[in-house]
């Protein structure tokens, strides 16, 4: 009984299929398909371009227009702009003053060794209440640059990390500011004033003590041979 269910089941099936499609061939035909099939796979067949379309010409053309002018110049002739030729300007070059260092001193290295050594007794006099170390001075130092490097170790121990004003003292009690580079550990802004203002050669020993974190002590001991020490 379960095979005669499935046979009737799958004629109707079977019946159904054919009836669609039977309705489709129709269709088709109708559409006349079959036959458009068969004209695309001739190889005759050559689609027909798609026409291009023609650009459509610009009507309208350029036109002057008036340009707006306010009420005060309307009725004023309109300006003519022409070309004014300016002379080129000349701007100066800095000339560059050279100093005249022709008239440098140059010290033996027997009188500055000598200075040194004076120096160095003064040091030891001083004694060990504050730092203390001896710059013999260079033309740089006196004469040319005037930047004064400081011993890096002494820096680093005992001045400032950053850049600060250092207070040279002299002898009677005035105070002349120098600027301290931290990082390039030397003086520089102020130290050719100091310089000059004592007259400082080339072979003068000086022994800079630090009596306060920002203020020197200096004492200046001269290379021409004199016994005696500027306390500064």
């Amino acid at each position: 009984m379960v095979v005669g269910v499935a046979k009737e089941k799958m004629l109707s099936y079977e019946e159904c299929r054919r009836k669609r499609v039977e309705e489709n061939k129709k269709r088709m035909d109708a559409l006349n398909l079959p036959q458009l099939s068969q004209a695309l796979r001739s190889p005759s067949f050559k689609p027909s371009p798609s026409p291009r379309k023609s650009p459509k010409p610009r009507t309208g053309g350029k036109q002057l227009v008036v340009v707006r002018r306010s009420g005060r110049v309307a009725n004023k002739p309109a300006p003519v702009y022409r070309e004014i030729l300016v002379d080129k300007v000349m701007i100066p070059r800095r000339v560059s003053k050279h100093r005249d260092l022709s008239n440098r001193v140059y010290a033996s290295d027997e009188a500055r060794e000598e200075a040194l050594e004076k120096a160095e007794k003064l040091e030891s006099d001083l004694g060990p209440d504050f730092p203390v170390f001896i710059k013999s001075m260079l033309q740089s130092h006196v004469t040319g640059g005037f930047w004064l490097g400081l011993p890096s170790h002494f820096c680093k121990t005992y001045l400032p990390k950053r850049d600060e004003v250092m207070t040279l003292i002299d002898e009677e009690g005035n105070e002349h500011p120098t600027v301290y580079l931290a990082r390039k550990t030397g003086l520089s802004g102020g130290w050719k004033g100091f310089a000059v203002a004592h007259e400082l050669v080339d072979g003068d020993a000086v022994v800079f003590q630090l009596v306060r974190r920002t203020a020197f002590k200096v004492y200046i001991i001269r290379v021409n041979g004199s016994e005696q020490s500027n306390e500064l």
